[in-house]
């Protein structure tokens, strides 16, 4: 079972249990999300149906986010013209869960939520643990002394002479 969809000007073929990247979606509420404009349905293999009215698909956001970085580069020849530019096209992340066509109803299994993990709390009694790993103690103090960066370089003048390295 599968459906063609338009969204975002773009056609999409998805299944029940699909998860597809649209276009940045307006009118998302409550993570739910109703696509009409359904281009065919095909509900056996081999059987493509177009739909006169009554389709539907329905999906849940998962997310929204942007996609990876595109380099536009425009460049003339011999002209000294050099233009770089990035884009990244945001995207909402869809799972789609039903099917709805000519009374049927084709739906994805459920999926287990996803047990989210405690929050820790900033604010947390000092253990005597703790308290012996504070700057004080000897411990603590060698783990806070900044780490060795490297050796400096020394530059060469223009005159081809090496010069001391710059205090900073």
């Amino acid at each position: 079972m599968y459906a063609v969809i338009r969204a975002g000007g773009k056609q999409y073929r998805v299944s029940p249990g699909d998860v597809v990247r649209l276009e940045t979606q307006p009118g998302v509420s409550e993570g739910k999300i109703e696509f009409n404009d359904v281009l065919a349905v095909s509900p056996d293999a081999g059987q493509i149906a177009r739909p006169q009215s009554g389709a539907m698909v329905t999906g849940e956001v998962l997310g929204e986010g942007r996609g990876r970085k595109v380099l536009v580069f425009h460049y003339k020849r011999k002209k000294q013209y050099k233009k770089l530019a990035g884009h990244r096209q945001p995207f909402t992340s869809v799972r789609i869960t039903e099917i709805a066509f000519d009374d049927q109803k084709f739906t994805a299994p459920e999926l287990p939520r996803k047990q989210t993990k405690p929050v820790r709390e900033r604010e947390q009694k000092k253990t005597p643990e703790t308290q012996d790993a504070s700057p004080t103690t000897a411990a603590g103090a060698a783990r806070k002394q900044p780490k060795k960066g490297k050796a400096t370089v020394r530059k060469k003048s223009p005159a081809g002479k090496r010069t001391a390295p710059k205090k900073k």
